[in-house]
């Protein structure tokens, strides 16, 4: 399809790009170098293959499991507010 100037792929090229550069900014956001030998949070030792497997790790599964849990905490229902407004 023609658009004037702009070949044929130059959206295709900017949605790419777009990614391209969302990929790059999430891996420099990522931890890197060694892991540490124990978590920080608890002082239990962090097993080699997870230091392997995540590089730059800080803190054990359990530890890191529950970061998590915490930070997915919305605080309020969402589904009942969309809910109540379709009323």
């Amino acid at each position: 399809m023609a658009t004037g100037w702009a070949g044929d792929t130059a959206v295709q090229d900017q949605i790419d790009a777009t990614v391209e550069d969302a990929i790059k900014r999430a891996r420099s956001r990522m931890p890197s170098g060694p892991g540490l030998e124990h978590c920080e949070e608890c002082d239990v030792p962090i097993p080699e293959a997870r230091r392997k497997a995540v590089p730059g790790v800080r803190l054990c599964v359990a530890c890191q499991q529950a970061l998590d849990e915490e930070a997915a905490f919305a605080g309020y229902n969402r589904r009942g507010s969309k809910d109540s407004q379709l009323r």
